[in-house]
């Protein structure tokens, strides 16, 4: 029995290669891809990195747990519940029996964690409540932040966004806004990070490079808005147009980018199309400047992404771009097409998984920078 079973997997591992190779469109994206090598094993290293989650429970924590299992320097040393610590006590297990496998301490609440023996943390917990549990934290810790709490660098825009004051002004002054492949100089040497959402990424990782090189309008950019579950992951609460945790963040680096006020006008779907899933695609609608033309565009931004890892431009001939490509990866897909109604105008297609490259995996890459090792560990397991 147990030989045929090998026979029969043989077989099939066989036809898989025969097809992956078979399809040359994957195939030639994949030789196209810039891959920063890290000969590290996967296997936990002498060189331990004590890390922390608070909120593991959620998806990005849990998102965290899934990445670093395959991380050779970070060990979870900690997990705390949610806000409301019902969970704590509990094994993780006990809770989502896929991590009973796993070597990672029990749930303890936030008042009763132990920061003495961790080196970084990672902030799950909802808006509003990061801030305040940071403020508490001991100096000597990195910390990546996942919530909006210090996304805005002006505490003014952040009271008027959000409705309350902030209540960590000293931090604030001090986080640096983690978009990896545009901030990664400040990431390196920031002790604070402020994790970039979802949407801005997938917003800001195609947008910024253009408008930093003059290549587009700084009027008219619109913004149609395609997701799966969200950060929180609640498939029903689907972001309002011009929700808090949107329209601020990006207006804020896409004006920094330009040195210049820059406005965005948002336009989703009434209801959350489920066929995404997890991930999202966003389709943005740009006006070029006037000599510039879709090639210098494409140009511009294969230039720009030349050597990153988690940025890849779809070329012409190549696959349509698609959320499965990016499921499970921390990988962000753009693509570049001309409009063909109105002279002057394109369409940027920018997909990315919303808990890797929109939440867990970017903020996993930000605290890779900030500990100096490769910031590609952990992200290359499979989905």
């Amino acid at each position: 029995m147990n030989s045929m079973v090998s026979q029969r997997s043989a077989f099939m591992d066989e036809r898989r290669t025969f097809f992956n190779f078979k399809n040359k469109p994957k195939l030639s994206i994949a030789l196209k891809r810039p891959v920063r090598v890290s000969v590290v094993s996967s296997q936990k290293t002498d060189k331990s990195i004590k890390v922390g989650i608070l909120g593991a429970t959620g998806y990005a924590g849990l998102e965290l747990i899934r990445c670093i299992a395959s991380h050779p320097y970070f060990h979870v040393s900690l997990i705390t519940a949610g806000k409301e610590a019902k969970e704590a006590g509990q094994s993780i297990g006990a809770i989502f029996p896929h991590l009973i496998t796993r070597d990672l301490p029990d749930l303890v609440a936030i008042n009763d964690a132990d920061f003495s023996r961790v080196d970084a943390v990672f902030c799950c917990l909802p808006h509003g409540t990061s801030q305040e549990v940071i403020k508490s934290l001991p100096n000597r810790l990195k910390i990546v932040d996942l919530s909006v709490d210090f996304r805005l660098l002006d505490v003014i825009d952040y009271a008027k966004w959000y409705g309350q004051p902030h209540k960590a002004l000293e931090l604030q002054k001090h986080a640096v806004y983690g978009l990896t492949e545009i901030h990664r100089k400040k990431i390196q040497s920031a002790s604070l990070v402020a994790n970039p959402g979802c949407y801005p990424t997938a917003i800001l990782l195609p947008l910024v490079p253009l408008i930093k090189a003059n290549l587009i309008a700084l009027e008219d950019i619109t913004i149609y808005l395609n997701s799966g579950v969200g950060e929180t992951g609640y498939l029903g609460t689907y972001l309002n147009p011009l929700s808090l945790y949107v329209l601020p963040e990006v207006e804020q680096e896409l004006s920094d980018a330009a040195n210049s006020k820059v406005t965005v006008t948002f336009i989703s779907p009434t209801s959350p199309p489920k066929a995404l899933r997890r991930c999202m695609l966003l389709s943005i609608t740009v006006q070029m400047n006037t000599e510039a033309s879709v090639e210098d565009l494409k140009q511009h931004l294969e230039g720009f992404y030349e050597k990153e890892e988690f940025v890849v431009l779809r070329h012409e001939g190549d696959e349509a771009t698609h959320t499965k490509k990016v499921l499970g990866s921390n990988d962000c897909h753009i693509n570049v097409f001309p409009d063909d109604c109105v002279p002057g105008r394109v369409t940027i297609i920018s997909v990315i998984d919303k808990l890797v490259k929109g939440a867990s995996g970017q903020a996993l890459q930000n605290l890779n920078l900030m500990m100096g090792i490769p910031e590609n560990l952990g992200l290359n397991c499979m989905p």
